[in-house]
């Protein structure tokens, strides 16, 4: 550049030679150079020795669609009688892939999703619990980046149905298509690389008024979305050396777990919309349809009616549900070994219970389908004014009654009125204490109850007495100065002992 710069000052090659310090034939080339548009300070190109197997290089890496190794390459060039080293062939390869790469690069265009149009949704690989593997429904929002995940048990169809109408009950709304991978639940074939769409899950999608599409493979604008989800799904919730999670000791922990990983990210700004998800649903909301008021509930399987005692009849064998359905409508179904049972909770289809199958003779109970059992206690209930002025003391009241009946005391019904004449004169608060005192002690006899009372008047709540070093609950010896005496005494005239 001061070569130039010197020339179009002087406008003399000598001249400016003599201030850029250089020969006025090298000021010349420089500006001929200038004059054809050419960089002054490119260097020509020349030729190589591999020059002459250039083609080749290209043909292999054509063939083989960019994925030759160098060292494949320089094999089958040395044999053609190329005498270089194979740096030289490393370099030569990598420029040909390079513009093999160029020429067959594929191009993706960018996604622009539309408010309710988009649902997409895909599997993870949950944790396992008690021994039995786990999935993760991962679903989300493709405009607002609303999130929904749902644990299961398996991927058939019943459960894709279930979770579909969990995930719209979820977002308040059906969006006009729903995205998914090419699974068997989905897609049960393939016809000149066409989807054939599973006719069950068709007819789901039209009950909800959604159509179900299936992703272009290895298009990362129409499955990037819903990978990205499971991925920060299996991050957070399946117990790794990563986040230090304690293993699910309960399939409702995992449930939990993911209820409360859905409201956290939900409620935390997107880093490409700048926005909460919760605030885009809003908006979203009023370009999703109108949701069914029931479930899709034909794939679920048979019917059935939650009994009294809280289970359901299959083949002959009872199984128990949770005891919050109790004469509800239930769906039930064989997956397996399993027996799947489906009913309804805030309206929406969400398996409730899954129990092994069993034979005739043989029921399935299980303890956490049923409140704490009250089964063998009774607890006091007045049946005239004088018991309910008696229980109205308090629950140590309750409790004294209870542990006095369990040991047979005497004037049972004296003693109570005698506890209501003591509560009206000391307050019911002091009184109920000294009956559960009592209860505790089993102290029923006739005056104890006054005795606790009066104790509990005069020592404060925290004190404690303790008896002096005079004191012992040990009893005397004097009884024992007459064991053995007689009238005969020893020759020194003592009597024996």
């Amino acid at each position: 550049m001061e070569i130039l710069e010197a020339y179009d000052l002087t406008g003399s090659y000598r001249r400016a030679a003599e201030l850029a310090g250089c020969d006025h034939h090298t000021v010349k080339r420089y500006v001929q150079l200038r004059g054809l548009g050419v960089d002054p300070t490119s260097r020509a190109a020349r030729s190589k020795m591999i020059d002459e197997f250039m083609p080749k290089i290209e043909e292999l890496v054509e063939r083989s669609q960019g994925h030759i190794g160098a060292d494949r390459v320089h094999e089958k060039i040395a044999a053609m009688g190329f005498a270089g080293t194979d740096r030289t062939t490393r370099r030569a390869v990598a420029v040909a892939k390079a513009s093999y790469r160029a020429g067959h690069r594929r191009v993706f265009r960018p996604w622009i999703p539309e408010p309710g149009m988009w649902c997409q949704f895909d599997w993870g690989d949950g944790p396992r619990v008690d021994g039995r593997r786990t999935w993760l429904w991962c679903a989300w929002l493709a405009w607002s980046r609303f999130r929904v995940v749902i644990p299961v048990l398996d991927k058939t169809l019943p459960t894709v149905a279930s979770c579909l109408d969990s995930t719209f009950r979820a977002i308040g709304g059906v969006p006009t298509y729903v995205l998914t991978d090419n699974e068997k639940t989905v897609t049960v074939e393939h016809v000149a690389r066409i989807p054939v769409r599973n006719a069950e899950l068709a007819t789901i999608g039209r009950f909800y008024g959604t159509t179900v599409r299936t992703c272009v493979p290895a298009d990362p604008a129409s499955k990037g979305g819903s990978e990205s989800t499971v991925r920060i799904a299996k991050r957070d919730l399946v117990p790794t050396l990563v986040n230090l999670r304690e293993s699910y000791q309960h399939f409702t922990e995992l449930e939990q777990a993911c209820a409360e990983f859905s409201s956290e990210v939900n409620a935390r700004v997107h880093r490409d919309t700048r926005q909460r998800p919760v605030d885009r649903l809003v908006a979203e909301r009023a370009r999703l349809h109108l949701l069914p008021e029931q479930p899709f509930t034909a794939c679920f399987g048979e019917t059935r009616r939650v009994g009294r005692d809280s289970t359901v009849s299959v083949g002959s064998v009872r199984y128990s549900v949770p005891h919050h359905f109790v004469e509800a409508k239930v769906w039930v179904r064989f997956h397996g070994d399993d027996l799947v049972v489906t009913g309804l909770r805030d309206g929406a289809a969400v398996e409730i219970a899954r129990h092994r199958r069993s034979t005739p003779g043989n029921p399935v109970i299980r303890d956490e389908h049923y409140p704490p059992s009250t089964r063998g206690e009774r607890t006091p209930k007045a049946t005239n004014p004088a018991e309910a002025e008696f229980l109205a003391i308090g629950p140590g009241a309750a409790a004294w009654l209870t542990e006095a009946a369990a040991v047979g005391a005497h004037r049972i019904r004296v003693k109570m009125a005698d506890a209501v004449v003591l509560g009206k004169l000391h307050g019911s608060e002091a009184v109920d204490r000294a009956l559960g005192t009592a209860a505790i002690a089993g102290r029923f006899s006739e005056g104890d109850l006054l005795a606790i009372l009066t104790h509990h008047s005069d020592t404060d709540a925290g004190e404690r007495t303790h008896p002096g070093e005079a004191h012992s609950l040990q009893p005397g010896t004097a009884a024992w100065s007459r064991f053995g005496l007689t009238d005969h005494p020893d020759d020194d005239g003592r009597h024996p002992r």
